[in-house]
């Protein structure tokens, strides 16, 4: 009898074991298709993250996109790939060839592809590789060139410019009058590398230029290249002639865009170099104003541009058809007409590489015209070296420390000499976490910042909106700026405040659900990351709908008392809804610097990952 017994409790209990297994292997089976369909993609600004991503998600509903605040940064992303951690898609603003051909290897080639097709060759050619090849695609323009008073230059009778001769003309009858004719914020680095190719946009985009370019650019290029001795020779002489021109001085180097602005706006002065948002914004204001571009030696008319972003894919894809339509899809969308139209700035006129979009164009661009018609849209170069060079330099030619000659010389030396690249490990992560988010559980790496976080600002509860953390945590040693990058690069705050248990909920309510002015999750991978406390939370046609709050397995009654620390960035919590009479203490230092100071001394330790959501 006690053997009959025996035999049915072993029964029972392997029984429950088999169970135990079955539910497992269903779980690990379901997050892997989970993570099977899901296409990530990395976005360089939470700008994007506010309209764009949302209407990428919109327009694919079967497809779940991972939108993930990365980096405008080529290094972050080699440190990723270095690291078997490279996103699906990758997108990024401050780019260059150059910077990107640690990259080339695991990137896509998109030479075949309709996408690329559309690209008009003139600009297409920027991104090709000397193999033909072309990894990086350009989404629309951010058209850079002299936002300019109309209503000064009619005042004093002067002639709107339409070639350098009458530029200079200009600056020469203002200042004749008191009034500044040209200047700009040569505090900044791009500011000084634009102008200094602007210039010679023309010289830079001729035969000559784009071979240089080519060889500066070209990925298979292990040694390091100077400038060549045919263009930009003669570009550092116009740069010297320009100063001359303009007047710009010692004085020039400490205004900032804050500086030129309030100039500008005061009638102290004609013309600045910008962008064409200005336009806009100072028509707002009752002043006439109009958009110039650069006006070459040669009598030519250039505007300089700048790629909203460039956007890349994981070479990996390949390996799976299924996953590469699905990415082909989303990068179409990307490209689409209507998805860049999302991206602009209030004001501005959609400047599209590609012949699949069409540029109507407003009025405040209407004196550009025939530029844009002509294809005169140059694409910066703008790799790292670019742009800290090209502040140093060019701002001793505005100093008169450097004539055009040793302007050249000492440019030239910077681009060849070697850089070290040892720095410190500060943080040492042993084990890679992934940060795809699973409807069981939410998403490994971001729950593992966040319960590190929470530590650190030793508060009972942390909430965080959904991007406010840049991926994966690989098993990597990271150094300072790399785990910096950890942290959603876009001013992310910390905002702590002392509530009870009903007050929680409703914070928690709030930022699931969303609230005017707030960050409105819009997609799964948007959901807010929780430590400390774990939710259940529907998913319905309209969104998220808030089911149950728990800490430590028990629901959290309202009389409770909890310290909680929300991460956010400044515009969502600015907007909280005051009726809740929760007052947050802002903190002065931000989530990134508080992070940065924590490792820096080489002792952190990274929490482990909790399961925080249940997604029903």
């Amino acid at each position: 009898m006690k053997k009959k017994k025996w035999n049915k409790l072993v029964s029972v209990l392997l029984a429950m074991v088999t169970a135990v297994s079955l539910l497992s292997g269903c779980g690990g089976k379901s997050a892997e298709k989970e993570d099977a369909e899901t296409i990530t993609v990395y976005l360089w600004s939470t700008k994007l993250y506010e309209k764009y991503a949302p209407y990428i998600q919109e327009q694919l509903p079967d497809i779940n996109v991972e939108f993930v605040v990365g980096n405008n940064d080529l290094d972050f992303y080699r440190f990723l790939n270095e690291n078997g951690g490279l996103p699906d898609i990758i997108t990024c603003c401050r780019f260059s060839l150059h910077d990107a051909s640690p990259l080339k290897d695991s990137l896509m080639d998109l030479s075949t592809t309709n996408a690329a097709g559309a690209v008009y060759d003139t600009y297409l050619n920027n991104f090709k590789n000397q193999d033909g090849s072309v990894n990086w695609l350009p989404v629309c323009a951010d058209a850079h060139g002299f936002v300019v008073n109309k209503d000064l230059f009619e005042k004093y009778d002067i002639p709107l410019p339409t070639d350098y001769e009458s530029f200079v003309s200009a600056c020469q009858a203002f200042d004749e009058v008191g009034i500044r004719g040209f200047t700009a914020d040569y505090y900044y680095d791009y500011t000084c590398m634009e102008t200094l190719q602007g210039l010679s946009a023309s010289e830079l985009s001729s035969v000559d230029g784009r071979k240089w370019r080519t060889i500066y650019s070209d990925p298979d290029n292990a040694k390091r290249e100077g400038l060549d001795s045919i263009v930009w020779p003669e570009a550092f002489e116009r740069m010297e002639q320009f100063i001359q021109d303009t007047g710009l001085s010692q004085d020039d180097l400490d205004m900032n865009y804050d500086d030129v602005v309030e100039m500008y706006k005061s009638g102290k002065l004609a013309m600045y170099f910008g962008s064409s948002a200005g336009v806009k914004m100072f028509q707002d204001q009752g002043i006439n104003t109009t958009f110039l571009p650069f006006f070459q030696q040669n009598g030519e008319k250039w505007l300089m541009t700048t790629p909203y972003f460039q956007i890349a894919l994981n070479r990996d894809l390949t390996k799976d058809e299924t996953r590469r339509q699905k990415a082909m899809k989303v990068l179409n969308t990307m490209l689409s007409e209507d998805a860049q139209n999302r991206i602009i700035y209030d004001g501005q006129d959609l400047l599209s590489y590609s012949q699949d979009v069409d540029f109507r164009l407003t009025e405040y661009l209407k004196d550009v015209k025939p530029v844009i018609e002509e294809n005169h849209m140059y694409i910066r170069i703008a790799s790292n070296d670019f742009f800290s060079i090209s502040r140093d330099v060019v701002s001793k030619m505005i100093s008169g420390e450097y004539n055009a000659e040793q302007a050249y010389q000492s440019f030239n030396s910077q681009l060849l000499e070697e850089k070290s690249t040892s720095e410190d490990i500060v943080l040492d992560s042993k084990k890679t976490y992934s940060n795809r988010f699973h409807t069981s559980g939410g998403n490994e790496a971001y729950s593992v910042m966040a319960n590190t976080l929470r530590g650190i600002y030793g508060t009972d509860v942390l909430i965080a909106t959904g991007n406010s953390f840049t991926g994966n945590v690989l098993k990597a040693g990271y150094t300072e700026k790399m785990a910096g990058n950890m942290i959603m690069p876009n001013e992310l705050s910390a905002y702590s405040s002392e509530m009870s248990g009903a007050e929680l909920k409703e914070t928690v309510r709030n930022f699931v659900e969303g609230y005017q002015g707030g960050f409105i999750p819009f997609n799964r991978g948007s959901l807010p990351v929780f430590s400390g406390i774990s939710v259940e939370i529907r998913e319905t046609d309209n969104g998220y709908t808030l089911s149950k709050v728990s800490k430590n397995g028990k629901q959290i009654q309202d009389k409770d008392t909890f310290t909680v620390t929300c991460l956010a960035a400044p515009q969502y919590m600015e907007a909280y809804p005051a009726e809740e009479n929760i007052v947050f203490d802002g903190g002065d230092t931000s989530v990134e610097d508080t992070w940065t100071t924590y490792v820096s001394d080489g002792n952190a330790i990274l929490a482990e990952p909790e399961d925080y959501i249940t997604l029903r």
